[in-house]
């Protein structure tokens, strides 16, 4: 009787082992995916290295690759992971009430996302593998957001006009890399009343 109680015990114990365990790896996948983005911003994709994303993220060799066996599926999933959270805030912004603009659109190409993600573009350009792992990710980063857009637009913006908006977004956030933080502020200020006029309806 005391053996079947012990192992019962036992059992009932496992569920919550189990948890802590999936905790821990939950935890230091997060690390190694905001390690592997400091290491893009900080280096760029040519010297960012599985090595010093696992010293950063405070992670054994072994365990990184068990997790992310190559350098291309560590990075890209670590944009994909910043997607899912700037989506996240895209929407949370919007379920506050205020009426949104398009600067949510210019917003989802900023920080370390936008440049995060810049790296891999430019990577990919000439690198086939890289390019291979990136192709995917692009296809989940734009259904997310034109996901959100669709939902905090809703019939105020087509698909058509949130696509535009999308494009036009991108595009402006490559070329204010080499305008100031004044002279870009001036070119929102001048160029967003356009673009709302075009693509949403009231």
């Amino acid at each position: 009787m005391a053996t079947n109680t012990r192992v019962t015990e036992e059992a009932g114990q496992a569920p919550s082992q189990s948890r802590t365990q999936a905790e821990r790896t939950a935890q230091m996948r997060a690390r190694l995916l905001d390690a592997a983005i400091s290491c893009l911003i900080d280096n760029g994709y040519s010297g960012t290295s599985t090595q010093e994303i696992s010293r950063r993220a405070g992670v054994s060799r072994g365990a990184q690759l068990h997790h992310f066996p190559t350098k291309e599926s560590l990075v890209v999933a670590a944009v994909e992971h910043l997607v899912e959270q700037r989506l996240e805030e895209m929407l949370g912004a919007h379920a506050s009430g205020e009426v949104p603009g398009v600067e949510v659109f210019l917003d989802a190409f900023s920080g370390p996302l936008f440049y995060a993600a810049l790296e891999l573009w430019i990577a990919a350009r000439t690198d086939p593998v890289l390019h291979a792992a990136v192709l995917p990710l692009e296809a989940r980063v734009n259904e997310a957001i034109h996901t959100g857009g669709a939902a905090i637009f809703g019939d105020r913006m087509s698909p058509e006009a949130i696509e535009i908006s999308v494009e036009l977004a991108r595009g402006l956030a490559v070329s204010a890399l080499f305008r100031n933080e004044k002279s870009d502020r001036e070119l929102r200020k001048r160029l967003i009343p356009i673009w709302e006029a075009m693509v949403t309806t009231t």
